[in-house]
C-alpha cells in the first residue's frame, strides 16, 4: 500500500460530550464491535477499558483522555475518549487540537447540556468536522426530535438525520436507516453483535419516506450534484448520497446525526459506518501550518511520510515515575532512536521508545508515520504544546491554549520528612496538567495548589497519596482573585540613584488604561525608532508585562489593562538596563495605584436542573449566595434554572442542592467572567 493510500485509511477522532452522556460506554461498544476487546466493560461497574485510573473507576467518570486504535471496514481509527466534567476541560482542548474529526454524544433526555455546548464550540474553534450520536434512546423522557431542535438552536448546526429511532423509552427497538431504507434491530442474546436488516414495516413507511425526503432536500441545498438529480427527479444511488454527505461534513456544512442506546448495544455499528464514511482522513483536512523560527515565514506541512517531520506533543503523562509524551505526527516519520528538534525550547530530544496505546496498555512499535497518534518515551524537555521536528527543516506549530486556575487550597505535609516527596510529586503532576499550578507562600510557609475546581483538586490530592505515597493536610478552598484598573492614567517615572558607586538614571512615560473584560492585557510602545538604543525598548515592555503579574491591592495578577510606553529618556553614560527596569516597574505600580484599582472575583455560570416543586427553595438559596437568575426554561417535567454567582459563595453547593431537592437536583458550573468583588 502506498503512503498516500495508507494515510487515506486513517481516522483520528475524539468522543466529546457533557458528563454522563455516555461517551465512555459508547467507546467500550466501539472497541467490542471492532474486535479490539472481547468483553464490554461497564462504567458503573468500574470496569471500563478507557477509564483505567483508580479515581475514574471509583467515581464512574472520565478524568484523563485515553487513546486507543481499532479497525472497521478497513479503516484505522485512532480514538481519544475525553472527559465530560468541566474541571478537566484542558483534556478536551488538547485532544481536539490534534484530531481530524469528532463524535458529539448527546443524552436523549438531557439534550444539549452546558458542557456539551462548550466542547462543541471548542471543536468549532479548531474547525473539526463532527458527527452526532443521540444516546440513551431507551431512557424515560427520551426525545429525539427535541434534541435535534436543541442542536439547531444552541449549537447552530445543520443536522442531517441518517437514522431514525424505532420507538423510544421502553419501546425503543432499533433504528431506521434512511439511506438504505431499511429497519435495523439488534439481537440482545449476542450483545448486539448480530443485527438484522429488513424492509420498512407498512405502519412506518410514511414517517420514513417523509424523513428521507427531508434528507434529500437538505442535501440538495448543500451539494450541486444532488441538487441537479433531485430537481430532475432522477434516482440517486447510495454511493452518491454517501459522497455528498462526506463532502458536506468535511466542509463543515452539516452534521450527520445517528441515534441509539450504547448501554443496550443498539445503534453503534451504523455510527461506526458513519465515522469511516464521513469523517476526514489526515489528507482531507487542511495541511498543518507553523512558523519557521529561522525565517519567520509561515510554512505548511503536507500529511506525507516523505515530508520533513512535524509533530505536536499534546499530552504528558507520568508512567511509574517515567515521562511519557503523547504525540500527533503530522508529516514525516518518527523512528525509535531518532533525534528530533524541539524548536520552542531549542533542545535536541531522543525518542527512546515509541508506543501504540490502548488506554493504559501499550505495544512497542518501530516507527510512527504521518497521521499516527502515539506515545513516546525519552523526551525529557518536551511538554504539552511543544513542537517536534527535523532540525534541518524547523517549524513551530501553534501551541495549545491553556486555562487559568480559579480555585486554590493550601496543603501541608502531615510529617516534616514528607515535604521533599510532596514537592517532587507536585512537580510531576504540574508537568502532566497545565491547569494545575503550585506556588510556595513565603509569608505563611504554605504550599498553595490551584486548579479548575473542587473536584480537580480533590483528584490531585488523592493521586498524591495513591501514586506517590505522600499524605497532606488540605485547607479550605480559596478563590483565585484578579485585579484591574477603572480609569486611564498618564505617569512619568524617573529612576535616579547611585548603585555600586555609580549613578544610574532612566526616565519613561506610561499610559495605563482599562480594557473591556476578557480582552486580556496589552503592552505596546509608541516610541520613535531612534529614541532608545537597541534592546532597551523590548526590555522595558518585558518588565511592564512581568510587573502586571502582581497587583497593587492584594498582589493578584492584573488583567484587562493596556499599558502604552509613550516616551523614554536615555542619558549617555548614566542610563542602564537596571535603571530602565526599575523605572518601568515603579512606574507601573504608581500608575495602577492612581488608576482606581479594583479587586475582581471569578463569576460562575450555573445550569441547575430541578423538579418544579423545589423552585422556590433553590432560587431563595441562590439569592442568599449573591447569585442572579438569568432565565428559567422548562424541559419536560424538569425546570432548568440558568444563573450566575460568585465562586466564593458556591463552595459546598452540591451538598446543599441535594439536601434542598431530596437528591433530585443536579447542576453544572463553569467559569464565566471576572467582576468587581461585591
Amino acid at each position: 500500500m502506498t503512503s498516500e493510500n495508507r494515510i487515506r485509511q486513517i481516522r483520528n477522532i475524539g468522543i466529546i460530550a457533557h458528563i454522563d452522556a455516555g461517551k465512555t460506554t459508547l467507546t467500550e461498544r466501539i472497541l467490542f464491535y471492532t474486535g479490539k476487546t472481547h468483553k464490554m466493560g461497564e462504567v458503573h461497574d468500574g470496569q471500563a477499558t478507557m477509564d483505567w485510573m483508580p479515581e475514574e473507576q471509583e467515581r464512574g467518570i472520565t478524568i484523563t483522555s485515553a487513546v486507543t486504535t481499532c479497525y472497521w471496514l478497513g479503516k484505522e481509527i485512532h480514538i481519544i475518549d475525553t472527559p465530560g466534567h468541566v474541571d478537566f476541560t484542558i483534556e478536551v482542548e488538547r485532544s481536539l487540537r490534534v484530531l481530524d474529526g469528532a463524535v458529539g454524544v448527546f443524552c436523549a433526555v438531557g439534550g444539549v447540556e452546558p458542557q456539551s455546548e462548550k466542547v462543541w464550540h471548542q471543536a468549532d474553534k479548531y474547525k473539526v468536522p463532527k458527527i452526532a450520536f443521540i444516546n440513551k434512546m431507551d431512557r424515560l423522557g427520551a426525545d429525539f426530535p427535541g434534541v435535534v431542535e436543541q442542536m439547531k438552536k444552541l449549537l447552530g448546526v445543520y443536522p442531517l438525520i441518517l437514522t431514525l429511532p424505532i420507538g423510544s423509552e421502553d419501546s425503543f427497538q432499533g433504528v431506521f436507516d434512511l439511506i438504505k431504507e431499511k429497519m435495523i434491530v439488534w439481537d440482545e442474546a449476542t450483545q448486539g453483535i448480530v443485527l438484522k436488516e429488513s424492509s420498512i414495516p407498512e405502519e412506518y413507511r410514511e414517517e420514513v419516506s417523509e424523513a428521507r425526503e427531508n434528507l434529500l432536500e437538505a442535501l440538495a441545498g448543500l451539494d450541486d450534484a444532488i441538487m441537479e438529480k433531485y430537481l430532475e427527479e432522477e434516482p440517486i444511488n447510495d454511493n452518491e448520497l454517501h459522497e455528498a454527505i462526506r463532502r458536506a461534513c468535511v466542509g463543515l456544512q452539516c452534521v450527520p446525526v445517528y441515534c441509539g442506546s450504547a448501554l443496550k448495544n443498539k445503534g453503534v455499528q451504523p455510527l461506526l459506518d458513519g465515522i469511516t464514511r464521513y469523517l476526514p482522513s489526515p489528507l482531507e483536512v487542511p495541511p498543518v501550518k507553523g512558523i519557521n523560527p529561522v525565517t519567520d515565514n509561515v510554512e505548511k506541512r503536507l500529511s506525507r511520510d516523505n515530508a520533513p517531520l512535524s509533530a505536536l506533543a499534546f499530552k504528558v503523562q507520568m508512567d511509574q515515575g517515567r515521562k511519557m509524551t503523547y504525540v500527533r505526527v503530522y508529516s514525516g516519520k518518527l523512528a525509535t532512536g531518532d533525534e528530533v528538534w524541539n524548536p520552542g525550547k531549542k533542545y535536541k530530544e531522543k525518542a527512546a521508545r515509541i508506543l501504540q496505546m490502548h488506554a493504559n496498555k501499550r505495544e512497542r512499535i518501530k516507527e510512527a508515520e504521518a497521521g499516527n497518534i502515539v506515545a513516546v518515551m525519552g523526551l525529557k524537555h518536551t511538554s504539552t504544546g511543544d513542537t517536534l521536528c527535523d532540525q534541518k527543516h524547523p517549524i513551530l506549530l501553534e501551541p495549545i491554549e491553556s486555562y487559568q486556575p480559579v480555585i486554590s487550597v493550601a496543603v501541608e505535609p502531615k510529617t516534616i520528612g514528607q515535604q521533599e516527596k510532596i514537592d517532587a510529586a507536585f512537580s510531576k503532576l504540574s508537568e502532566e496538567d497545565p491547569t494545575f499550578n503550585v506556588m510556595f507562600d513565603d509569608e505563611t510557609g504554605q504550599t498553595i495548589i490551584s486548579g479548575m475546581g473542587e473536584l480537580h483538586l480533590e483528584i490531585l490530592v488523592h493521586r498524591l497519596l495513591r501514586e506517590f505515597n505522600a499524605c497532606v493536610t488540605v485547607g479550605k478552598p480559596q478563590v483565585v482573585y484578579r485585579e484591574t484598573v477603572q480609569k486611564s492614567v498618564n505617569i512619568e517615572e524617573r529612576f535616579d540613584r547611585e548603585i555600586g558607586g555609580a549613578r544610574q538614571t532612566g526616565t519613561i512615560i506610561l499610559q495605563v488604561s482599562p480594557r473591556e473584560r476578557g480582552l486580556n492585557n496589552r503592552v505596546i510602545s509608541e516610541l520613535e525608532p531612534e529614541c532608545l538604543p537597541e534592546g532597551y525598548e523590548a526590555l522595558i515592555l518585558d518588565t511592564i508585562a512581568q510587573r502586571l503579574e502582581s497587583g497593587v491591592l492584594k498582589g493578584f495578577p492584573v488583567i484587562d489593562v493596556e499599558v502604552v510606553l509613550k516616551g523614554a529618556v536615555f542619558e549617555e553614560g548614566l542610563s542602564t538596563d537596571v535603571s530602565f527596569r526599575a523605572a518601568a516597574s515603579i512606574g507601573v505600580q504608581r500608575a495602577c495605584e492612581q488608576a482606581d484599582p479594583v479587586l475582581l472575583e471569578p463569576i460562575m455560570s450555573l445550569e441547575i436542573l430541578i423538579p418544579e416543586l423545589f423552585m422556590g427553595d433553590v432560587i431563595g438559596d441562590l439569592n442568599s449566595r449573591h447569585g442572579r437568575v438569568e432565565r428559567i426554561e422548562p424541559r419536560g417535567p424538569i425546570q432548568v434554572v440558568k444563573a450566575i454567582a460568585p465562586l466564593s459563595r458556591m463552595f459546598g453547593y452540591s451538598t446543599k442542592l441535594r439536601s434542598m431537592t431530596q437528591g433530585r437536583g443536579t447542576f453544572t458550573m463553569v467559569f464565566s467572567h471576572y467582576d468587581p468583588v461585591s
